[in-house]
């Protein structure tokens, strides 16, 4: 099992401290506290250092603990600062808008960075291979050039992991259902100078059953499902009753050779042995490569923050 972390050269963002069921972190020139039910441990920093050095604290409100409103409440702000602000991941070179939500998230999930990374390198060796195979009308080909690999970004969010397979030349088809967060990731793309990404406001299972039937292929897979959530149309995704299906379409939809499937997974209670076995029982046995383990944050005390867990596979 890996445990991994973003680099310490990404100097755009920080977890400063973590404990108390809360975490100090910097995103470019602005640091927020926000709730972290994982920092069971006493903070490093005194309360009147956090309040000192954070521009904004998240305010769980009344629905706090409800599930679909477990997130949900307001900023109350410390020190002055712009309510939206852009920061860059350097090593694969996209730009992302971060600002305030109502449900404490920023638009970005910092750990992420080794997927990010991960997605970067199997686009190159991919498009290095020259063997991006698929249906003659699903490749997309420009003269004197190698077919480009195609990827599907599934729950793709504010898009970095989309941003990260288009910068390594991926072709790429981003899909959410919310198309808020789709309108954001437009507009991250065209902050970092890229084009081309397919958007999708849609139901992630109802496009993965309509991309088998039709004999779609793809070179990449990402999905990074909520606990819950509903599509455009109201469709209902429940995790645990969902996502064991959804490996299987998308098992069905992913090249034979030279591709990768990237899962990450955030419910409580879900652990990375778990992931490897989904993936492993939905994918089979024909793999070049899997690993699974888990995403940290680590604090200036060294402390590790679990966030997420994963399964990454290549063929």
């Amino acid at each position: 099992m890996t445990i991994e972390q973003p680099s310490a050269s990404w100097k755009d963002y920080e977890l400063i401290d973590s404990g108390d069921f809360s975490k100090l972190e910097r995103f470019g020139p602005y640091v927020t506290i926000r709730p972290e039910p994982k920092a069971l441990w006493p903070k490093s920093l005194s309360e009147a250092d956090w309040k000192r050095i954070a521009h904004t604290e998240f305010k769980p409100g009344a629905g706090f603990g409800k599930a679909g409103k477990e997130d949900s409440g307001t900023w109350a702000m410390l020190h002055k600062m712009q309510e939206q602000w852009t920061i860059s991941y350097p090593s694969v070179g996209f730009n992302l808008r971060l600002g305030l939500t109502s449900f404490k998230h920023v638009g970005v999930f910092p750990e992420q960075a080794p997927n990010w990374d991960f997605i970067r390198d199997q686009v190159r060796r991919i498009v290095a291979s020259g063997q991006a195979k698929g249906p003659a009308d699903t490749l997309v080909t420009h003269a004197g050039a190698r077919p480009a690999p195609r990827v599907l970004n599934l729950f793709a969010y504010t898009g970095a992991a989309s941003l990260a397979a288009r910068k390594a030349g991926a072709e790429v088809t981003h899909l959410d259902s919310v198309r808020q967060v789709v309108t954001w990731a437009r507009g991250n793309m065209e902050m970092s100078g890229l084009d081309g990404i397919r958007w999708i406001i849609e139901d992630a299972m109802k496009f993965a059953r309509r991309e088998a039937r039709r004999g779609n292929l793809y070179q990449g897979v990402i999905l990074d499902p909520p606990a819950y959530g509903h599509g455009p149309d109201g469709e209902r995704w429940k995790l645990d009753e969902c996502l064991y299906d959804l490996l299987r379409e998308c098992a069905s939809i992913l090249a034979p050779e030279k591709s990768f499937l990237v899962l990450n997974l955030y419910s409580n209670g879900y652990s990375a042995v778990l992931a490897d076995t989904l993936v492993r029982d939905a994918f089979g046995t024909k793999f070049a490569s899997i690993d699974y383990g888990e995403l940290v944050l680590c604090d200036r005390a060294g402390r590790a923050l679990p966030l997420s867990v994963f399964s990454r596979m290549t063929r």
